[in-house]
């Protein structure tokens, strides 16, 4: 083990003899930092910042280094010469708060590459720079964004700037959470101008989670933490409300699908056109979606492999509704909108092939080739404590792909209701049949494609009754489409009776 590696190892068990000059002005600096973070509104903790990262790299350690601590911070120096640097690494606990419970104590870690001293003469002395800070009050970005455990770690070279570094720097936050790629990622501070806040960036840091442990890999020195990304603020009542609602809801759906879908089969057999074929599927593919939703939550408390095939399912049925709706959305095109040669060989499994058969051979794929894609995904409360785990994609371009879907459906849907509403326009001498039409294509277009539009309006203050609305019409679109299907097969067979009399 090289010697600058023991060395910094030993330094987190043992204080080394420091010169007395040099200690009353590092604990003078430090502890005056340490009272100014404890006023979270204090405007001059950057200014006493400033002055301890120059009094400690002023300071005249010797070829073991020295470390210095308070209550909120800890503070590494170390002078290297280039040539014979063979690597450092750092490690250190801080007390972390936990809410309900006791203080703990988590162990952080920073690993430097030897190609840190890339470029310097081999006699060339440097003075390295480790700061740990208990506290985020003085990285506040304009969105009051939170980072892990309130931990911030920084490391400088005295008179250099380090960037662009071939082999990075490995930094290690320990965590006693439930954190992935979705809801924590590695950054840096970028400072701002006088007078405005910094702000957060992930450029060239990579972000690895590991169990208990999030682990940063940037080609650069600065200041490193774990940015939590809240995707919304819900309190722990809201998000009970809206759990609670999902479950009755897709309950509730799930039911009324498999009522209709066996009250078709068991009184008919087999549907007698492809409309209720249509509708027959799009009710199937809600009702695994629904079930699937419903058994999520809890299969997420379960091993890894079966959250993973949980979150598959779920993927896929949502695919798969996603496509009914789509097929909708064209047969109705074709019934009212193209109405001449609108016969297609093959069409009900054509359509199948596409709504079942494309879904399910993307997420077999997936499984397949980036089977990480699928796993716990946290949906966070605004303090923290009170999270929902699930079992759904934890991938953000996953996330992001799959919303293209949808609003490539919902898109769809929208223009063949406006081309249907032209239509029914110009049937105005039978003023009685086109009301009739209108309330049938807009019941219809609404249940399958704008109810799920409300999902794109996620955002300010519209945040909170989005995701209200969103639930509520979406968890109990299963028993919508039923009692819709109810009401049109018995005006059909109104109709065929008076027909036939």
């Amino acid at each position: 083990m090289p010697t600058l590696l023991l060395t910094a190892l030993v330094l987190c068990f043992a204080e080394p003899v420091l010169p007395s000059q040099d200690t009353e002005s590092i604990q003078s600096c430090m502890l005056d930092l340490s009272e100014g973070l404890k006023l979270s509104s204090s405007h001059h903790n950057w200014d006493r910042l400033r002055e301890l990262e120059q009094v400690l790299a002023r300071s005249k350690p010797g070829k073991e280094g020295y470390r210095f601590k308070t209550n909120m911070l800890e503070a590494f120096v170390f002078s290297i010469t280039a040539g014979s640097f063979q690597g450092l690494n750092l490690s250190s606990s801080m007390p972390v708060q936990s809410k309900g419970r006791q203080s703990a104590w988590l162990r952080g870690s920073i690993s430097f590459p030897v190609e840190l001293m890339e470029g310097m003469g081999a006699q060339e002395e440097q003075k390295l720079v480790c700061i740990y800070i208990q506290s985020a009050s003085m990285f506040l970005d304009e969105h009051n964004s939170s980072v892990l455990n309130n931990h911030i770690l920084g490391a400088f070279l005295h008179n250099r700037r380090v960037r662009w570094l071939r082999r990075p720097v490995e930094i290690h936050f320990s965590h006693d959470k439930e954190l992935d790629s979705s809801n924590a990622t590695c950054v840096f501070w970028q400072p701002a101008g006088t007078g405005s806040a910094g702000s957060w960036s992930r450029e060239g840091c990579e972000t690895q989670h590991q169990k208990g442990t999030v682990r940063c890999l940037c080609n650069h020195l600065t200041y490193f933490a774990v940015l939590l990304i809240q995707a919304h603020n819900l309190s722990e009542s809201e998000l009970q409300s809206l759990t609670y609602i999902s479950t009755v809801g897709c309950s509730i759906s799930a039911t009324a699908a498999f009522c209709t879908l066996l009250l078709c089969f068991v009184f008919r057999c087999r549907p007698r056109d492809d409309t209720t074929r249509i509708h027959m599927n799009l009710l199937a593919a809600l009702l695994l979606l629904n079930t699937s939703f419903l058994l999520s939550e809890p299969l997420a408390a379960g091993t890894m492999g079966g959250c993973q095939a949980a979150a598959a399912l779920l993927h896929g049925s949502l695919l798969c509704a996603l496509g009914w709706m789509g097929a909708e959305g064209f047969h109705l095109y074709l019934l009212l909108i193209k109405v001449y040669n609108i016969y297609v060989r093959h069409y009900l499994l054509k359509l199948c092939l596409c709504t079942w058969g494309l879904p399910t051979l993307a997420v077999v794929a997936v499984l397949i080739f980036k089977r990480e894609t699928y796993g716990h995904h946290i949906i966070s409360t605004a303090d923290g404590y009170k999270n929902v785990t699930m079992c759904w994609l934890t991938s953000p371009s996953a996330h992001y792909m799959t919303l293209c879907y949808a609003g490539l459906i919902l898109l769809f849907n929208v223009l063949v209701l406006v081309a249907v509403v032209v239509v029914l326009r110009k049937m105005r001498q039978q003023q009685q049949r086109a009301r009739r039409d209108c309330m049938t294509v807009l019941g219809l277009t609404c249940l399958l494609g704008t109810t799920w539009g409300t999902a794109f309006c996620a955002f300010g203050v519209l945040l909170v009754p989005q995701l209200y609305l969103f639930t509520i019409l979406n968890s109990l679109q299963g028993v919508f489409l039923c009692l819709w299907y109810l009401s049109t097969d018995r005006s059909k067979r109104g109709s065929d009776r008076s027909v036939s009399t």
